[in-house]
């Protein structure tokens, strides 16, 4: 699939506010090709992957007790670009709500703003597609479901640069994404209930000048008076209404990061012969320094990094203490989530939902 192949005028409000051919163009040329590679390993890492991905979500399945009615995962191998013009049409799909209450059918936009907005976008994606390695996109349409991203040039370059054993890297991998795939799979609420928290964030956004004005001057004022306690960077310009929503995603999101960091490690340990080796290479695969450095930090990269540790140590600690059986509480309904303090202090949630 290429951008050239997708129709980018799909009649939505979306496409009002945004440039989306501008987006894919910038976003694979920022992307780049990756590697060479011979079609003889691109053969090898989708035949390794159709045969890893079912196997992974049996062990997944087995090990935490979450299962799917539906059909089973399955892996799409693609390139940098086709992950970038994947992830624009998810945001596309995301976006459509605030287009529809912002724009006024039939108005149009500058035609500059939609390509400044449309290359921002596309320039942010451009940089993630180096980093992804594999993806489970939640909001699918129901004819893709079950299916599990791996970026191939991602991964057979991670391979090479560290020497490592491609099929245990490849199942390791694997076993993090079906986890994901799980957690949604197995709680019917889930998907509705990060959807709607989206919702709710995107209900809150204004365009009015005045409004826009306010934020920067409640934010100046906070600057002045000290930053409060976990408020930093772009939630500085957010309204108390928008953090408590942004607070309860980042949650979320730990909790899934970690979840699926804690049961790829546990799994791969009875599966994998050096999951040490393969954790330790990851690492230094996201280490960065310098200008790369401050553009994670300014994009938020470097939270979705720390998600991984701070979610992972939550889940570790409830296991410990509650055994697997314990653990799946978390996804029986929506108020046994953690909250963003819980995950921290995770003696919290189980005095919470279990009691002393």
């Amino acid at each position: 699939m290429t951008a050239a192949g997708l129709d980018w005028s799909m009649g939505s409000r979306a496409e009002v506010l945004v440039d989306w051919r501008t987006a894919a163009e910038t976003g694979r040329r920022l992307a780049g090709a990756g590697p060479p590679t011979t079609a003889e390993e691109r053969e090898r890492l989708r035949a390794d992957l159709a045969e890893l991905v079912p196997r992974a979500e049996a062990l997944v399945a087995a090990f935490t007790g979450l299962t799917l009615d539906g059909s089973r995962s399955r892996p799409w191998v693609m390139s940098r670009g086709t992950w970038v013009e994947a992830n624009l049409g998810g945001l596309r799909r995301l976006l459509e709500p605030l287009a529809r209450r912002l724009v006024p059918e039939g108005a149009s936009r500058s035609p500059l703003r939609r390509k400044a907005l449309g290359a921002q976008i596309g320039g942010l994606l451009g940089y993630v597609s180096r980093k992804v390695l594999g993806q489970y996109d939640a909001f699918l349409p129901p004819d893709d479901e079950g299916l599990v991203y791996f970026v191939g040039p991602n991964l057979i370059e991670t391979e090479r640069r560290f020497g490592l054993p491609s099929r245990d890297f490849r199942l390791w991998i694997a076993l993090h994404e079906v986890t994901h795939r799980l957690q949604f799979g197995a709680t019917p609420w889930l998907r509705g209930y990060l959807k709607g928290r989206i919702d709710e964030y995107l209900a809150t956004v204004q365009v009015d000048p005045r409004e826009l004005l306010e934020q920067l001057r409640r934010a100046v004022e906070e600057l002045r008076r000290g930053v409060p306690p976990g408020v930093h960077g772009i939630m500085l310009l957010l309204t108390p209404e928008q953090r408590e929503l942004f607070r309860s995603m980042q949650a979320l999101m730990s909790l899934l990061e970690g979840h699926a960091s804690w049961v790829m490690n546990e799994v791969g340990r009875a599966e994998i012969r050096d999951v040490a080796r393969l954790r330790r290479s990851l690492r230094r695969r996201r280490e960065a320094g310098g200008a790369e450095r401050a553009l994670q930090r300014a994009i938020g990269f470097d939270q979705k990094v720390r998600q991984y540790d701070v979610g992972e140590a939550f889940v570790r600690r409830v296991a410990e203490a509650l055994g697997r059986d314990g653990l799946r509480r978390v996804f029986e309904r929506p108020e046994h989530l953690p909250t963003l303090e819980e995950i921290g202090r995770p003696e919290r949630w189980i005095s919470r939902v279990v009691g002393p």
